[in-house]
């Protein structure tokens, strides 16, 4: 059985069709979904969705890329917390200079009050990072002393002593359909360090398709192909990375 980690179920075209996006997974054997917000509007749209499906869990947050104009609404993301709901993480946030579509500085601050809601309600932080290696290190170290917040970096994409450093400070690890792309040798090379116990896997979907399905639309089934590379670089059966991302899922996320 496997776990997609992190896609966008309130994105189109998911949420158009989550029906046949479930049955899709379970034809596959993908037995549970974490769908992400990246704003406070689609945080909540994510966090009705999932209540439907027992199948979804949901984090809430504001990406990076929507700091400056979503910022403002970042005081009621807390108030999710008092209606039904299965958020069992605080993100999509992080830093992203990249683009730069935020200011740098609104970009932190805003990655710091993600981590804050995170500590008091207990559940771990999924980081965006892209071009922000030292800025990303350095607010996790802070945060991760003294502290029992887990971070998860999704979609990881960086190099290899970026990622040593983040392993170091106990952060977990995941890896989307980018992985398998021709062009990836050096990402590949950064899956053969990260242990076996601090690996997740995801989907990203409805974007990053993997091999052999670059063009189209991504879907949370789809992780089975990352999972399959994951295998051959660990040089693991299929069955055993299943297992052991799985678990770590279970585990990061304290589910039973």
């Amino acid at each position: 059985m496997l776990v997609d980690s992190h896609c966008h179920l309130n994105y189109k075209p998911l949420i158009l069709n989550l029906p046949n996006v479930i049955k899709n997974c379970k034809e596959n054997k993908v037995e549970k979904i974490l769908s992400i917000g990246t704003t406070f509007k689609n945080s909540e749209t994510s966090v009705h969705i999932t209540n439907k499906y027992k199948e979804l869990y949901t984090t809430i947050g504001i990406h990076p890329h929507e700091a400056d104009n979503d910022i403002k609404n970042f005081k009621y993301l807390i108030n999710l917390f008092d209606i039904p709901n299965k958020i069992i993480g605080v993100g999509e946030t992080g830093l992203d200079y990249y683009y730069e579509n935020s200011k740098k500085n609104t970009q932190i601050d805003l990655f710091q009050r993600h981590i804050d809601l995170a500590k008091i309600k207990k559940i771990p932080v999924i980081v965006h990072t892209r071009s922000a290696d030292t800025d990303t290190y350095d607010i996790i170290k802070k945060n991760s002393n003294n502290s029992s917040t887990k971070f998860l970096i999704h979609c990881f994409s960086g190099n290899l002593e970026f990622c040593k450093k983040l392993l170091d400070l106990g952060c977990y690890i995941s890896f989307s359909g980018i992985i398998t792309f021709k062009n990836s040798n050096n990402l590949r090379d950064v899956v053969k360090i990260v242990p076996l116990d601090r690996i997740l896997v995801e989907t990203d979907s409805p974007y990053l398709s993997p091999v052999p399905l670059r063009g189209s639309s991504n879907v949370p089934a789809n992780v089975k192909y990352i999972a399959e590379c994951l295998a051959k670089i660990k040089k693991i059966s299929f069955d055993e990375i299943s297992k052991l991302t799985t678990n770590n899922f279970y585990d990061l996320f304290n589910l039973n």
